[in-house]
């Protein structure tokens, strides 16, 4: 069987990328074939792209996660939550290729789709979720603790909020003027990033903070994490790598081994809790896949209000 898919053909920029036809092969036992609703668009899509990496070779295929069906499974096999079927509704997250209209997948990275979960919102759930959810973890956030999350209008870091106070926390969150309704409407005290962080954080919190979040990575918000939290083993950022290593304090991404053993294992309560809407993807836009680079454009302008998909079907 034949599916489009968006490959990037050299490493650089999106003019790299093309739409091609490409053929979808049979899934052998452990494999699940996926008819593509709607791909998850993350800036990691176009990030890892950009430079060579290991173990990517061009052409490259784009997209980490998806919500489709089932349209054929290997033999002998079933998905991680259990069974699964041709017609069933599924999310995969964690594979190489998403911006297709059909794939094959390994059936270990295939969950069932609640039924109350729209495809676009489910496409859009584990990526940010399950980094949401290592932050957490790594940081010990619990009952009763402060924390100050950088980005918190961001996927990420609105993730960061619902999750957050799921565990009792109180989180006070960075985010432009324009965007601090989205912060509250998650639960979170919004303040202001620019000069004077550092004072406007400690009047939201007189209290003193027990961690900080970083999901941009700019000195602005490390130098504003080192100076509210006394313990580094409680700041941990997805986007400063380099200061981490400098400044002693904690920097997680998705290809560690124990990052990747997180993520997996919290996928199936992320849409638990989603499917009963405990935990909401809002969403900005939808574009058809043929529209993935326009999609990707307005996402790079770096404030979308949520989460974009793009859809290989009528919705």
């Amino acid at each position: 069987m034949s599916a489009r898919a968006w490959v990037a053909t050299q490493w650089g920029g999106l003019d790299e990328w093309r739409f091609v036809e490409r053929e979808v092969p049979e899934p052998r036992e452990g494999e699940v074939t996926i008819r593509v609703r709607a791909s998850g668009v993350n800036p990691a899509d176009y990030k890892h792209v950009r430079t060579p990496r290991p173990g990517v070779e061009l052409p490259a295929p784009i997209g980490y996660e998806v919500a489709g069906v089932i349209s054929a499974i290997g033999p002998d096999t079933e998905i991680a939550t259990g069974g699964g079927r041709v017609g069933d509704a599924v999310v995969a997250f964690r594979i190489a290729g998403g911006y297709a209209t059909e794939l094959t997948v390994l059936a270990k990275d295939v969950l069932a789709k609640p039924d109350g979960l729209g495809f676009p919102e489910a496409a859009n759930l584990l990526l940010a979720g399950s980094t949401a959810s290592q932050l957490l973890h790594v940081a010990g956030v619990g009952e009763g603790d402060t924390i100050l999350v950088h980005g918190a209008s961001g996927a990420v870091g609105v993730s960061l909020l619902q999750q957050a106070r799921a565990l009792g926390a109180r989180v006070v969150g960075t985010a432009s003027e324009g965007r601090s309704d989205e912060v509250r409407r998650f639960g979170g005290v919004p303040i202001a990033y620019g000069p004077g962080l550092v004072e406007r954080a400690r009047e939201a919190a007189p209290e003193g903070y027990a961690a900080a979040l970083d999901t941009v990575g700019t000195d602005e918000a490390v130098d504003a994490s080192l100076e509210l939290v006394a313990d580094r083993s409680r700041i941990v950022t997805i986007a400063a790598a380099g200061r981490a290593g400098q400044d002693g304090f904690r920097a997680i991404n998705g290809q560690q081994p124990e990052s990747i053993a997180y993520r997996d294992s919290v996928r199936a309560a992320l849409l638990e809790r989603a499917g009963s809407g405990e935990l909401i993807v809002p969403l900005a836009r939808t574009y058809p896949l043929a529209d993935a680079l326009e999609a990707l454009n307005f996402l790079s302008e770096g404030h979308p209000g949520g989460k974009l998909a793009l859809l290989s079907s009528r919705h």
